[in-house]
């Protein structure tokens, strides 16, 4: 199994930055590499087992199932259902702590994915730069 963990501070206190990134639907209004997000079946885009169907600005498509969501942690987890990416058991979770100095936050996004070896570095590195580039996104919007 291949791991990516990426982190960052964001500029703002948690409560904000988790309004931005709440909404599992919401991910092209904060983040620049997708372009349109829908959530099948009709279901609500907090509830735990949704599908966001979503397309990324260079071109694909990816599926995405919401596994929890908590408020209180401020954590969503989801599993990707079909990508364009030779990956498999792709497993996601995108979670915010409080920074007290400064009332700032700590942004943590981490999965885990089956790959085969030839293109473990490479699935790495380009995960990685999706995680960085929303967390970048967030720090320019928070004025960070």
């Amino acid at each position: 199994m291949a791991k990516v963990y990426c982190s960052s501070v964001i500029n703002a206190p948690i409560d904000r930055v988790w309004a931005r990134i709440r909404d599992f639907n919401g991910l092209p209004d904060w983040h620049p590499a997708f372009e349109n997000s829908q959530i099948e079946d009709g279901q609500s885009r907090d509830q735990v087992g949704c599908v966001r169907n979503f397309h990324l600005k260079a071109g694909g498509n990816i599926r995405e199932r919401l596994l929890a969501l908590s408020d209180d942690q401020h954590l969503y987890t989801y599993t990707i259902l079909e990508s364009p990416l030779p990956i498999t058991d792709y497993v996601s979770t995108l979670r915010l702590r409080p920074v007290t100095d400064g009332n700032r936050t700590f942004a943590e996004w981490s999965s885990e994915f089956g790959v085969e070896p030839a293109q473990k570095a490479d699935m790495e590195k380009t995960i990685a730069g999706v995680y960085t580039g929303g967390f970048d996104a967030l720090k320019k919007h928070f004025g960070g």
